[in-house]
């Protein structure tokens, strides 16, 4: 039962939502900005991407820039599908964060109870020192190795065992440094424990219970309806390299669109995909051994625009870049998707949020 606060404050939450959709000059005021700022940024014939603007978990800002297909002069739309890199790893953090709640692990649980070979300098190793990027072992993708296994198809065991024996830069929990070797062990140790693959455990019981319908694990192979195609500019706009989508994994492997990723960040809010008491541990800085408090939780940077709490996350997969933005207070999300990793959403994401932080 909702408690007169609880009422209230979801009352609020629609009436100022409902006013801002309602008022065209405010919404003419922070759409003419917005589209100030990516029109400088994106040439109408060369690679795009697409920004979404929500408040009160609806749009109010939603526009598509330059070319989904550069050969096929295609013009991109709102609703083309994207790889969204390094953004997988907030679908990654939820879904450990379930099997948790549903006893199935512990995040203080030792990689070894899971993976008995893993070889482990100090103490211990935790799933929460992989979610956190406090592990120290090797990052894979920085690995001059990594082109040898690039173009074939690995099971998460062998992408594991690729780099598990490399020695390890820092001892658990002696420093944080972004990694995306982490992610794709916490992807090994959810198979392990759901019996199911890490492709099937998001479709099915991330994607398909939300109803994110655009939503899936990437294929290159498979045709993906929407699909806004990868570029690089290198003196010069070129297809994206080709690599097998079983490498990024757990790390970085998911496509998506902005309405679907509105659907996850409204979700969030929500106890559909778990009791937001074991959600909130994801936005919940995490601490070095030494007690130095960082600005990650789980899949999430944390960090604040002068004071003002801010959850993010960016992605960056051969051909694609990725941003998305949440002010949870003021509940605003901004999310950008880019079809070349030329450009980069990253800035003018956050710059966007500023403005809309500053109009609501």
């Amino acid at each position: 039962m909702y408690t007169f606060r609880k009422f209230s404050l979801a009352f609020l939450a629609v009436f100022t939502s409902v006013s801002i959709l309602s008022n065209p000059l405010l919404a003419q005021s922070i759409e003419a900005k917005i589209d100030s700022l990516l029109n400088e940024m994106f040439d109408s014939e060369g690679p795009g991407a697409v920004f979404m603007v929500a408040k009160g978990g609806e749009p109010i800002y939603r526009k598509a820039f330059g070319m989904s297909n550069l050969e096929l002069e295609v013009t991109m739309v709102p609703e083309n599908v994207f790889q969204i890199g390094s953004m997988t790893k907030q679908f990654t953090a939820v879904g450990i964060l379930m099997l948790a709640e549903e006893g199935k692990l512990s995040i203080e649980d030792d990689v070894r109870k899971y993976i008995p070979d893993f070889p482990v300098q100090g103490e211990k190793l935790t799933i929460q020192h992989l979610l956190n990027h406090t592990s120290g072992i090797k990052d894979f993708t920085k690995m001059r190795s990594i082109m040898s296994i690039a173009r074939t198809d690995q099971s998460p065991k062998e992408l594991v065992d690729f780099f598990k024996d490399e020695p390890v830069d820092f001892l658990p929990g002696e420093k944080f440094e972004y990694n995306n070797s982490g992610y794709v062990v916490l992807g090994h140790v959810m198979e392990l424990v759901s019996g199911m693959s890490y492709e099937d455990f998001i479709e099915q019981r991330i994607f398909q219970k939300l109803g994110m319908r655009n939503s899936r694990y990437a294929s290159d192979r498979e045709l993906v309806k929407m699909r806004a195609y990868g570029y690089h500019d290198r003196n010069g706009y070129t297809n994206k390299m080709w690599v097998s989508l079983t490498i990024p994994y757990a790390s970085g492997s998911l496509m998506s669109t902005v309405d679907d990723l509105l659907i996850w960040q409204n979700a969030l809010n929500t106890d559909v995909l778990m009791k937001q008491e074991s959600l909130q541990k994801a936005f919940t800085p995490g601490a070095l051994s030494n007690g130095e408090t960082l600005t990650y939780g789980y899949g999430w940077h944390l960090k604040d625009f002068d004071g003002v709490p801010v959850r993010e996350h960016g992605g960056s997969v051969f051909g694609f870049k990725s941003m998305g933005v949440y002010l949870p207070e003021q509940d605003i999300y901004v999310v950008g998707l880019s079809n070349c990793d030329c450009n980069s959403p990253t800035v003018i994401t956050r710059e966007i949020a500023k403005l809309a932080l500053d109009q609501f």
